[in-house]
């Protein structure tokens, strides 16, 4: 049973690994549409840019720590824990740095 478990959670970790990883990319991909309009015309600034990228980038980093803790969620050993905790400070901290600065460039907008 905790074979069944542990599979079933693997395969969601790196589903939810995929998703992130989608979402960069489609972020990615607006990104530079956006920025190349922005060379033609101005209808939307690069602080309008660089908020929606960081806004996906920091939902991929959530999901990313998500599928961090499914990874680990049946039956880790204490090293498994010690890396978990380490990724989680990570990205918290670069999630909490980035929403910082989603929120100031907001406020300026």
């Amino acid at each position: 049973m905790e074979e069944i478990a542990k599979e079933i959670t693997i395969n969601v970790s790196h589903a939810v690994e995929i998703l992130a990883a989608v979402i960069i990319g489609i972020a990615v991909i607006k990104t530079l549409l956006n920025y190349f309009s922005l060379l033609k015309s101005s209808k939307i600034s690069k602080e309008e840019i660089r908020v929606q990228f960081g806004s996906s980038v920091a939902v991929s980093l959530e999901l990313l720590l998500g599928a961090d803790v499914l990874a680990t969620a049946v039956a880790p050993s204490w090293d498994d824990i010690g890396k978990l905790a380490a990724i989680a400070v990570l990205r918290t901290a670069l999630n909490y740095f980035l929403e910082k600065e989603l929120k100031h460039m907001h406020v300026k907008m």
